[in-house]
């Protein structure tokens, strides 16, 4: 008679791969790569892995890497190498993320001080995979996540994207879309807001696009905008990273501004000059976005509104450019990302005529770069003196509505403020994107 398996020889229950083992998780890149490392961190400890103080001290050290343009490529690699020196003897490092599931086999000979390249959902192992034996891919969206260590957390609603901007490569490596059922996305929320998260921050690669991949006429409940009321209905704040500018109609407007708690609009605009949104393959110009963050500001005038943009796509001309400004002079966006252009193997741009220099592209960067701080600094000046409510991530660390964790600026506030709560605190002093601010009796 055979033993069953995961039993030891003596009849007790094998212990979990992980017991005695810790393990180190480094996640470069978006908050969407955050989720996943959530995700993974979840089927570790759920393994028997408990975290590590450092890297350095770790059984098991894991890079979540990035793969969008070529420098988070390269900080992937330097963050990777440096970990690989780091690391105590007998520690083995493991790479994953989107340049694991993007390059492979290239990574991994590119790599030697690599133990193991993990693409999305390959389960990550202690020791070496028994030969022949093919580990079944693991489904990040949907698997358990760790307890949350802030009052805040990313859920993602969809994975892919069914776009074919023309800069991008993640459809090539992310697939197609393929959103969560509203079930599934709203058990997830339950369990962090009973841990006591008390916002949650709605990702997807096209978020407003939500559900629009499940086939025929699709049910209301598995839209964008009943999945927001019923987040918010649970969460008290809730905030949505990624709209698609084109998916962004009224009723989603509304539901942001009235229901979330965050009248926080995250554009996804990325230029603002026609023909070249045309050659991004990409919807909308600059008059048509002033006109919707206009109305925006109208129904809501304490919307925060952020976006991000690309300068030197092949094409851009000065006036291109000189638009760009213009626009960004006008728009007085709260939060702005910048990017030079980075051709992407496999993308529809890679392809173009018309590639602009790299120097002449660093610098209409550094001069778009000074025009949007220079503005940021005065936004936040004028907060100077109002009384506003900030959640309190650590000690002496919060946010108001107006700041999405981990990427635009903090609100520091007194240390004994408890982390988790809502508090009143008045806006005394500014520091770059910063603010200071004293509690209200």
């Amino acid at each position: 008679m055979g033993r069953d398996e995961g039993a030891t020889t003596s009849g007790a229950p094998a212990p979990p791969e992980g017991a005695g083992r810790s393990y180190a998780l480094v996640t470069l890149g978006c908050p969407k790569n955050q989720v996943d490392s959530d995700k993974l961190e979840g089927t570790l400890t759920g393994s028997g892995y408990t975290r590590a103080p450092s890297a350095g001290e770790a059984d098991l050290v894991v890079v979540n890497t990035c793969a969008f343009i070529e420098a988070a490529r390269q900080e992937s690699v330097d963050t990777v190498l440096e970990l690989s020196e780091g690391r105590r003897d007998g520690a083995r490092l493991v790479v994953t993320g989107c340049m694991a599931e993007r390059y492979g086999d290239e990574l991994a000979a590119a790599l030697p001080e690599v133990d193991q390249v993990a693409g999305f959902g390959v389960p990550i192992m202690l020791g070496v995979k028994p030969a022949g034996l093919a580990a079944p891919r693991l489904d990040l969206l949907n698997l358990p996540r760790p307890a949350p260590t802030a009052p805040w957390a990313y859920v993602k609603i969809a994975e892919g994207c069914d776009r074919s901007c023309g800069f991008c490569a993640i459809p090539s490596f992310r697939g197609p879309q393929r959103s969560r059922t509203v079930r599934a996305i709203l058990g997830e929320v339950d369990a962090l807001v009973d841990a006591g998260v008390r916002e949650v921050v709605l990702v997807a690669q096209d978020l407003a696009a939500y559900g629009r991949d499940r086939g025929g006429p699709l049910p209301a409940e598995e839209r964008i905008v009943p999945l927001v009321e019923a987040v918010a209905s649970r969460a008290p704040w809730t905030r949505l990273l990624y709209l698609y500018p084109s998916d962004l109609s009224d009723g989603l407007i509304d539901v942001i501004g009235s229901t979330t708690g965050v009248p926080y609009y995250d554009l996804s605009l990325q230029h603002v000059s026609k023909p070249l949104l045309r050659a991004m393959r990409r919807w909308g110009d600059g008059d048509r976005f002033l006109a919707r963050i206009g109305d925006i500001r109208s129904r809501y005038p304490a919307a925060a509104l952020r976006s991000s943009f690309i300068v030197g796509y092949p094409g851009e001309t000065e006036a291109d450019h000189d638009l760009l400004l213009s626009f960004l002079s006008d728009a007085r966006l709260d939060w702005v990302g910048l990017f030079a252009y980075s051709a992407e193997e496999g993308t529809h741009a890679a392809g173009l005529d018309g590639a602009v220099p790299a120097g002449l592209a660093a610098e209409r960067l550094a001069e778009a770069r000074a025009l949007v701080d220079g503005q940021t600094a005065v936004l936040r000046h004028q907060r100077v003196g109002e009384v506003v409510e900030v959640l309190v991530d650590a000690p002496g660390i919060a946010r108001s509505s107006r700041e999405a964790p981990e990427i635009d600026g903090i609100v520091h506030v007194p240390a004994d403020l408890a982390v988790g709560s809502f508090a009143k605190v008045e806006v005394v002093g500014v520091e770059g994107p910063d603010l200071y601010a004293a509690a209200v009796a």
